[in-house]
């Protein structure tokens, strides 16, 4: 016997409009679904950047008790890698230059590892490439790079924001100085709100910065920042864009 297939039958397919209908709702779901995803994605990087940083921390304390409870205290160092020291001109800290690459060949003996030195969420950034924030460990090709900064350590800083060679103990006391505002805050009661290691951050009320930069921060309008006693908290800055 054959069957008479149009007899009684009903529409097995999707009408234009349900099919509009269903498009509809995946759209508004996705509007609402996606900033929850990328916000969940941000959190997860700026984990694994915080976990980065106390590794940091780890090692330099290991450092510095190796070494007598004194923190690094050659300066050439910062003159020993691909283009030396370099003061940005144009930059928001014009005689500053925080890079830390050659933190990253100092402490390598106790991380063995140069991927904690860059932040994820930097990587994924217009300032993964920005000259103020890349450096390279070495003049190698493909060399590892680096992508935090470490303002008390430079080339010619105050002495107040001058960490080489100094305790800990110093160091607090060194920014206590009245002359000394330059690194937050101004006056430290000690190594737990003393800053050692951040991420890159361009404020927007910097004028000198190109305009891709400004305002820009890593970790939704604020960044981690380790504390010369080891610890990393999540610091938001009014002068970031969220």
């Amino acid at each position: 016997m054959r069957l008479n297939h149009n007899q009684g039958d009903s529409s097995l397919g999707f009408t234009l409009i349900e099919m509009l209908v269903v498009a509809a709702i995946i759209s508004i779901l996705a509007g609402i679904l996606f900033p929850v995803f990328s916000t969940a994605r941000e959190k997860g990087r700026q984990a694994v950047c915080a976990s980065n940083e106390r590794q940091i921390g780890l090692a330099f304390e290991q450092y510095v008790q190796d070494n007598d409870e004194l923190m690094p205290g050659d300066i050439t160092l910062k003159d020993t890698l691909p283009g030396g020291w370099l003061p940005w001109g144009t930059a928001i800290f014009p005689t500053s230059d925080p890079r830390v690459g050659w933190a990253a060949v100092v402490l390598y003996p106790y991380t063995r590892d140069y991927r904690i030195w860059n932040c994820p969420s930097v990587a994924g950034s217009v300032l993964g490439t920005a000259p103020e924030v890349l450096e390279a460990v070495s003049g190698a090709v493909n060399a590892p790079t680096t992508t935090y900064w470490m303002f008390p350590f430079d080339h010619d800083t105050p002495q107040c924001d001058d960490f080489w060679g100094m305790t800990e103990d110093q160091a607090v006391a060194s920014l206590n100085q009245p002359a000394c505002n330059s690194v937050p805050p101004n006056k430290p009661d000690g190594v737990a709100e003393t800053q050692l290691l951040v991420d890159p951050y361009f404020p927007n009320i910097a004028r000198t910065q190109p305009a891709s930069y400004r305002g820009l921060a890593v970790h939704m309008g604020g960044r981690n920042v380790l504390y010369l006693d080891g610890h990393v908290s999540y610091f938001k800055d009014a002068r970031m864009n969220d």
